[in-house]
């Protein structure tokens, strides 16, 4: 029987996590809640496309459409995720799942189709190569992880658990969104909406988890990460400014980072980053190496690929701007921008 391409329905979410879960070329990113998430939080549409032989999955692609009159009309597997792109348990399936993403995208007449891919292609597709994700092999035991990061850095640590820092684990939300908020204004970046955070919690419940710092019984830090198989993803993080001094951020990704091995997670990915920024720095400070992203565009309308990222230097002025606003302002208008910057 011949392979046919469906859309997924949600009474087939739970076949098509079985199979993310089964196939060695999946992420988290590649989860069936994530549909939801980007529907519900943010009401992009969705297209999760899936090949199927014999009643069996052969092959997925996570799809979604971001139109902005401000930034593009994109079609990207995944946005808002790091990872995505097509995983297959065949060159035909694949290639299959690639030519209808491709009339898809020429459909819907999108600017470009990018696949977000953890391995090259090798097709002659226009490669974005700005990010790089930082992944390591973590112990069951603490002291071996503590040794294993790089003497400046561990001092960094040390120092944080010397100012009495303290870490504990929030079943909510809200305290982790306050510190977030702050912190990416901070940054010149508008904030996701509330309600991403939300989602999040409600759709991958004890697999999406908060840890907080404090210190003296008050919030300087915190970061939501995603548990998959046998990793932990810090993917959202946040401090305010007293947390620089009390080296906040460093004991909090220790803290995550002790807690995980200690319950059997054996690979800490750190995520993305540019090359160049601070995030880069700090975390091949932790002796993570760089690996690259392959970031691959389908060019449909557009010349070149879209570049919608704080690089971009026709950015700068509005990040430099951004950062000068009243922290309530912030938080009003930077849900209606954060909702197309996939």
């Amino acid at each position: 029987m011949d392979f046919q391409i469906h859309e997924l329905k949600v009474t087939e979410f739970t076949r098509w996590d079985a199979f993310v879960e089964a196939a060695p070329g999946a992420t988290f990113f590649h989860r069936s809640g994530w549909k939801v998430v980007l529907e519900r939080a943010f009401g992009h549409s969705t297209h999760y496309l899936f090949a199927e032989r014999n009643g069996r999955i052969e092959g997925i692609l996570p799809l979604a459409q971001i139109k902005s009159i401000l930034f593009g009309n994109t079609l990207v597997s995944t946005p808002f995720c790091v990872y995505g792109g097509i995983v297959a348990n065949s060159i035909e399936a694949a290639e299959l799942l690639r030519r209808r993403a491709c009339d898809l995208a020429r459909d819907l007449r999108v600017d470009a189709l990018e696949l977000r891919n953890l391995n090259p292609s090798n097709l002659a597709w226009p490669t974005k190569a700005l990010y790089v994700t930082f992944r390591k092999e973590i112990d069951a035991d603490p002291e071996a992880n503590l040794q294993a990061i790089p003497r400046k850095q561990r001092a960094m640590v040390r120092k944080g658990i010397n100012a009495g820092l303290e870490s504990e684990t929030d079943e909510g939300w809200q305290r982790f969104y306050r510190i977030y908020a702050e912190s990416v204004r901070n940054l010149g970046t508008p904030v996701f909406p509330a309600s991403l955070f939300r989602v999040l919690r409600q759709v991958f419940g004890e697999d999406c988890e908060v840890l907080m710092v404090t210190h003296e019984g008050r919030d300087i830090a915190g970061v939501m990460s995603f548990y998959f198989r046998d990793q932990v993803l810090p993917y959202y993080g946040g401090s305010v400014s007293q947390a620089r001094a009390l080296k906040g951020n460093d004991f909090m990704y220790w803290e995550l980072m002790r807690k995980a091995g200690e319950r059997g997670i054996r690979i800490f990915d750190y995520g993305r980053s540019k090359e160049g920024t601070g995030s880069y720095s700090f975390k091949k400070n932790w002796g993570f190496v760089p690996q690259p992203l392959y970031y691959e565009n389908y060019l449909v309308k557009s010349d070149s690929i879209p570049e919608i990222n704080p690089m971009n230097p026709k950015y700068q002025l509005f990040i430099k701007a951004w950062k000068k606003l009243p922290l309530p302002v912030a938080n009003a208008i930077g849900p209606m921008l954060a909702r197309s910057l996939g």
